[in-house]
């Protein structure tokens, strides 16, 4: 089972965490049931940009970018060549080390 660190964010997660989740498990939901409240303004719907991560370590064990998520990630804060929404990442079988950006775009959030 695949280690997710999750490195130090100054608001969603201070002193980082560490967490085991199986394989093929959504890396959003993984995040929220380990009590790092990234934010998913859509809940989950493949619809914004605001649980943008960048994966550190283990990018390529993750499932494929497909083309709607390339779109939107186009649109995301501090994007980089490692850079995925985690509501559509699963794990795949390599740990994993995750940086949630220090800004996200949201809209209804900003007001």
């Amino acid at each position: 089972m695949p280690i997710i660190k999750v490195l130090p964010h100054e608001e969603v997660c201070p002193n980082g965490a560490e967490f085991q989740v199986e394989s093929t498990k959504n890396l959003c939901k993984s995040l929220l049931e380990h009590g790092i409240e990234i934010e998913h303004a859509c809940e989950m719907a493949r619809a914004c940009t605001t649980c943008h991560v960048i994966i550190r370590q283990g990018f390529n064990s993750l499932n494929e970018l497909d083309e709607r998520e390339e779109d939107l990630l186009d649109m995301a804060w501090g994007l980089t060549s490692l850079s995925r929404l985690s509501c559509q990442a699963l794990t795949g079988n390599e740990d994993l080390v995750v940086e949630i950006p220090k800004y996200t775009i949201n809209h209804a959030k900003e007001g």
